[in-house]
């Protein structure tokens, strides 16, 4: 059963205390990295019979494989992927930056470019649930910001097959090519190139503990977006919310991982206790009720605070990757939230709207990383290059000051190098 905490009458850790696992996987990732360094898509071959059950050399998805899964899907919910990409791509098209030039004195040209990485890799999970709102929310900013090359992967099931959905998703989105692979090594492929598989600049996409663990130890050798860890959701709502809603939007993050922490903070003692009821109802309904138990069990608080602005303040505190805000005027909190992932505002903004249709990205800042970390979007696939020109007269105009800057630093090969042009020949 979810917890009651009051504010004030316990103490400030058990609040924000995060029962997150610690999987010791470093060595295990480090090795299956430099096996795949080292062996390449024999390594692969032999880690997708390990982990996955199937046998495979060939790693690619083949057109007729994508034309094939497109017959299997539904004509309905081709149209809602479909729909839903036109809803992302118009929130992230408004994030397109364009570069700048300006001139200073002296006739001296200052200026930035935005150019788009070339190569990108998006992770996709399988595991226990497909997920082709990931493709489209890894995808379409990428589409949007000009990388030229998409590479997917995605581990196969045991006959070889990737999910149609995931499939469909991927074809909507624009990818430009998708591979069967999963886990740590997926991520050593696109980090390091296989026979087979291309060498990313950079890899995005949310993954179990292996595949966190390998973006982190590949980060260097590619970008990455962000670490990943469990999901995350904090509603906080008024005395007047309806508990059967609360209740259903906390379990609609408990039923993604056993790790995943959901938070109710609420004014109201009456509210807590009929979610903290409701949650018992709705369990029992749940399809992956075995899930959503541990996570409500070990991660599920109920908050108690005296007023929600002292609620907002422990939800800063917390920087949830998802925060809801149930109550009649949100806009007026707004301003107020200052970590976030993502927030959804009024009593009928369940978070999955985010997770599928609204147009907000849902790849997000977990683990109080929404102190630091944004959620992906066009800026994560771009990348700034700056320049600069200097006339003879401008350096002329600079160069003393440049050159004493540069020798207080001690750096007199920086001093010589803009003297010696005014020095005579």
């Amino acid at each position: 059963m979810i917890k009651i905490y009051e504010v004030g009458k316990i103490k400030e850790e058990e609040i924000f205390a995060r029962n997150e696992p610690v999987a010791e996987v470093g060595g295990i990732v480090s090795e299956i990295i430099n096996n795949v360094k080292t062996n390449g898509d024999k390594a692969l071959s032999e880690y997708l019979e390990k982990f996955d059950k199937v046998k495979l050399t060939d790693f690619k998805v083949s057109e007729e494989e994508i034309t094939a899964a497109l017959n299997k899907v539904e004509p309905e919910f081709l149209e809602i992927l479909k729909e839903a990409e036109s809803n992302i791509r118009a929130f992230h098209e408004k994030q397109v930056r364009q570069g700048f030039m300006m001139t200073a004195k002296n006739g001296v040209i200052l200026g930035q470019r935005v150019v788009p990485i070339e190569k990108v890799g998006i992770y996709v999970p399988g595991g226990t649930a497909a997920y082709p709102s990931t493709v489209l929310m890894d995808a379409v900013p990428a589409k949007i910001a000009g990388v030229s090359e998409i590479i997917m992967v995605t581990p196969p099931n045991k006959t070889g097959e990737i999910n149609p959905y995931i499939l469909a998703a991927a074809k909507i989105a624009g990818v430009t090519a998708i591979y069967k692979l999963g886990g740590a090594q997926a991520v050593a492929a696109l980090a390091y190139g296989t026979e087979s598989v291309p060498k990313v600049d950079k890899i995005v996409g949310p993954g179990n503990a292996f595949v966190a663990e390998a973006k982190k130890q590949v980060f260097g050798q590619v970008g990455i977006d962000m670490i990943a860890g469990p999901s995350e959701v904090l509603v906080l709502a008024d005395g007047k919310s309806n508990p059967k809603f609360v209740a259903a939007d906390l379990l609609s993050q408990a039923e993604h991982d056993k790790n995943a922490a959901c938070v109710l903070i609420t004014e109201s003692e009456k509210l807590a206790k009929e979610v903290q009821k409701e949650i018992e109802n709705q369990l029992a309904c749940l399809l992956r009720e075995e899930i959503a138990r541990v996570s409500i069990d070990n991660n599920g608080k109920i908050i108690i605070c005296k007023d929600l602005l002292q609620g907002i303040d422990i939800a800063n505190r917390i920087a949830p990757e998802h925060m809801e805000v149930c109550v009649d005027e949100p806009f007026n909190y707004l301003g107020l939230i200052k970590n976030a992932g993502s927030v959804f505002l009024g009593r009928y903004n369940a978070e999955p709207t985010g997770d599928y249709f609204a147009g907000p990205n849902h790849t997000l800042p977990t683990s109080g990383t929404a102190r630091f970390y944004s959620p992906l979007s066009v800026e994560d696939f771009v990348k700034n290059i700056q320049y600069s020109y200097y006339t003879e007269e401008a350096l002329k105009a600079d160069y003393k000051k440049i050159s004493y800057f540069a020798n207080k630093e001690g750096l007199t090969a920086h001093a010589r190098a803009v003297d010696i042009r005014f020095e005579e020949q």
